[in-house]
């Protein structure tokens, strides 16, 4: 847990019915400006243990935070499926994914193994009504080109930079198939990381807190010395908390790479 999230947790307005008094609401600002003078001590008193960063490494989340999907995935799977005879609508599509991707996956421990295909291959059928084997590798050879995402901070490039240079430690922690490499190479970011830690690779998914060990290990630093950014509370937060990381929830506690930097302590 970040130690703002820490400090802020312990703060809750006194339950009232009717009118809350003017003293009860100073002392609840005084409580909040205490916390956050004591969080900024504690940041301050990490960075003079680090060389004047809070954290040595910092560990991203693929999709959702470092990339996303240029299209509506419904909208994809419908308009490469039409010459193949699909012909839901795209809220069936999607309806018909999530309720797939919802189930538990008995053929194995992991959904993403190697390649992926035999999940996707599942996927793409229940949510199409179409297992054309033709369609399918078309569609699944799509989602490994530049086409079908992009960055979702275009500063990103400028901001890993600056964090290598001040000494931190970058690397990739993804649920995602060996389809992760090529696709990162296709956006010509894979030179930005010093090692992915990617799911059908070292065999756990997040928010198993394995995966975010091995990337620490990869990285060569304690658990307690990386931070990890992510959009998804469960897989990303809780899993990275469990393996001793700091956590910053991608939307909500962070904004940009730029302010992920600026609060590890590197200006850009």
């Amino acid at each position: 847990m970040s130690i703002r999230s820490r400090i802020l947790k312990t703060i809750r307005p006194t339950p009232y019915l009717g009118r809350v008094s003017g003293h009860g609401h100073r002392n609840y600002s005084s409580a909040v400006a205490s916390l956050e003078t004591g969080l900024r001590d504690y940041e301050s008193y990490r960075k003079s243990l680090n060389g004047g960063i809070t954290h040595k490494a910092l560990l991203v989340d693929a999709v959702g935070t470092l990339v996303v999907p240029s299209q509506p995935m419904a909208q994809i799977y419908r308009k490469i499926g039409e010459k193949y005879g699909v012909s839901f609508s795209e809220d069936e599509i999607l309806r018909r994914y999530r309720r797939a991707y919802e189930q538990p996956w008995g053929r194995s421990r992991i959904r993403y193994v190697d390649d992926g295909r035999p999940f996707w291959q599942h996927i793409v059928s229940s949510s199409t009504g179409c297992s054309d084997s033709q369609y399918f590798e078309e569609l699944y050879n799509y989602y490994t080109t530049d086409k079908a995402w992009h960055l979702c901070d275009p500063n990103a490039e400028k901001v890993f930079k600056a964090l290598k240079k001040a000494g931190v430690k970058l690397a990739i922690v993804s649920n995602f198939d060996t389809r992760l490499r090529p696709l990162l190479r296709a956006l010509n970011c894979d030179h930005w990381f010093d090692a992915l830690a990617v799911s059908a690779e070292v065999a756990a998914e997040k928010p198993n807190p394995m995966i975010f060990l091995k990337a620490c290990e990869l990285l060569g630093v304690e658990a307690e010395d990386a931070v990890h950014v992510g959009d998804d509370r469960r897989n990303d937060i809780w899993g990275a908390r469990d393996a001793g990381c700091d956590a910053w929830l991608w939307g909500s506690d962070v904004h940009s790479f730029k302010e992920i930097a600026e609060r590890i302590g590197v200006e850009v």
